[in-house]
């Protein structure tokens, strides 16, 4: 049985027919505005199908990169609509932008390894802001301007050390990373120590010191090559299941959640613990 393979442009051109005047209503009253929220959506969820893919179930990361790619093609579909840009705008854009950026595959530069690319890849948009006159925008703005302030606090403090790194701003090995988390620990812990309910200064030291402490464990997972937004969200999925764990053989027992100690909740989640172990090996 013949497939038919469908292309980038049936995409646009489904899209065009959606925001169409005999289209539909939902999708023509869509805006640069209204689209925002939904474009973050799905950016999370393909973000964390990430972790399905990497555990061989890439089916769920397919669906979820299709969210966004039609995302993306709405964005663009309301953009030729206003004036503003098309679609073969943005993929021309891109295109040359990569070609530029990676001289070292496209031209005769050279680049050893990752860091020396990076290094570059930082020079070469220093030069294309410097060549499109931008030289005094690019002297009051900072290299870490380029990261959002939107995205989770855990996403912001990898993504702004790995571009401080760039530039050689970093420890040189992950031990020296582990004596700063163990400084910042003892810091905290002395916060908490000086910490008086009714003093605000001294409260905001705890919350100031508990946020250095989280800064330096990004760090170590960015040495690790570890994302730690998805290292979080693997861990918060984890207490998710075994917490639920606790719940139905509490319920199972005809015990409320709130009517049992702290010693019985341990030990059930030392067997669902032991139960993923045993997941994990088999």
């Amino acid at each position: 049985m013949e497939t038919t393979q469908t292309t980038f442009d049936d995409l646009v051109q489904l899209m065009r027919r959606l925001r169409s005047p005999d289209g539909c209503p939902w999708d023509r009253e869509q805006t640069y505005a209204s689209l925002a929220p939904m474009l973050l959506e799905e950016a999370y969820e393909a973000f964390e199908a990430v972790e399905e893919a990497r555990q061989n179930r890439p089916a769920e990361l397919r669906g979820e990169l299709g969210d966004l790619l039609f995302q993306i093609v709405f964005y663009a579909q309301v953009a030729e609509e206003r004036g503003d840009f098309t679609i073969y705008d943005v993929m021309e854009a891109i295109h040359s932008k990569m070609v530029r950026r990676h001289p070292h595959v496209f031209g005769t530069a050279c680049a050893d390894d990752t860091a020396e690319v990076l290094r570059n890849w930082e020079a070469i948009k220093a030069e294309e802001k410097r060549a499109a006159g931008k030289d005094k925008e690019a002297q009051e703005t900072s290299l870490l301007d380029g990261v959002s302030l939107k995205v989770p606090a855990l996403m912001e403090a990898h993504q702004l050390t790995t571009k401080a790194a760039r530039v050689g701003f970093d420890w040189e090995h992950v031990d020296q990373v582990f004596d700063k988390l163990h400084e910042e620990l003892n810091e905290l812990r002395a916060a908490i120590k000086e910490r008086e309910a009714s003093d605000e200064a001294k409260q905001l030291r705890v919350r100031e010191e508990t946020g250095d402490v989280l800064f330096a464990v990004a760090n170590i997972a960015r040495h690790l090559k570890v994302e730690p937004e998805a290292a979080l969200k693997l861990t918060n999925s984890k207490f998710r299941r075994r917490f639920r764990y606790i719940e139905q053989r509490l319920n199972v027992q005809g015990k409320p959640l709130d009517a049992a100690t702290l010693d019985e909740m341990e030990e059930l989640w030392q067997e669902a613990k032991k139960a993923s172990d045993e997941i994990i090996q088999t």
